[in-house]
């Protein structure tokens, strides 16, 4: 027994992406198949979830001594003082923690995706208005799993140095202006592994 216990604590904390839909886990999905990289990135992590349900599964994670990396869109918290309270209490539960890394983007995940591309943070309303844009870079961009599933759009946006040039300009806007994205929190871990 106790070997079981020693052997646990010597091994590294394995990383969970913890997302909000379909979109994130495909891009996760993919992502981790082209690069490489070690983390569980299961279905069930990537239900169409509230705020609730992934603190929910972030202490699911913490309790087997892991590292949670959450990825959701925080469009939502702008109209809705309630989500906002959650999102800020969420943040703020574990804001001095190491193994909690809050990956959220304003309006959604596709403004990451755009910053492989463009480098702006103008105010987007919704998803649906970072789209737009993004289908100029990313012509049959779909939120459909049949679009999603196929490595090839995660592909592109890996080609040349468009992750480092995203990461970049993620980083240099910060949270401060009226879209932002905070992706480079989960590439400062996954990437050390």
């Amino acid at each position: 027994m106790a070997r079981k216990t020693q052997q646990r604590s010597l091994r590294q904390p394995e990383i969970t992406i913890i997302g909000e839909g379909a979109t994130e886990r495909f891009y996760f999905t993919n992502l981790r198949r082209l690069k490489g990289y070690r983390y569980t990135c299961k279905p069930r992590n990537f239900t169409e979830q509230s705020l609730d349900e992934i603190q929910k599964q972030v202490d699911r994670v913490l309790a087997d001594r892991g590292i949670a990396v959450c990825v959701f869109d925080t469009d939502i918290t702008r109209n809705n003082p309630t989500e906002r309270a959650k999102f800020e209490a969420l943040c703020q539960k574990y804001k001095d923690r190491k193994d909690v890394i809050i990956c959220d983007s304003m309006p959604s995940i596709e403004f990451w995706f755009l910053l492989h591309y463009l480098n702006t943070n103008r105010y987007f309303a919704t998803a649906n208005d970072v789209i737009d844009v993004l289908h100029k870079y990313i012509p049959d961009f779909s939120k459909q799993e049949k679009f999603l599933s196929k490595e090839k759009w995660v592909a592109d946006l890996l080609a040349g140095h468009r992750l480092e040039t995203a990461i970049q300009r993620a980083q240099a806007f910060g949270t401060e202006g009226e879209s932002y994205s905070n992706l480079p929190k989960a590439f400062e871990v996954i990437e050390d592994k």
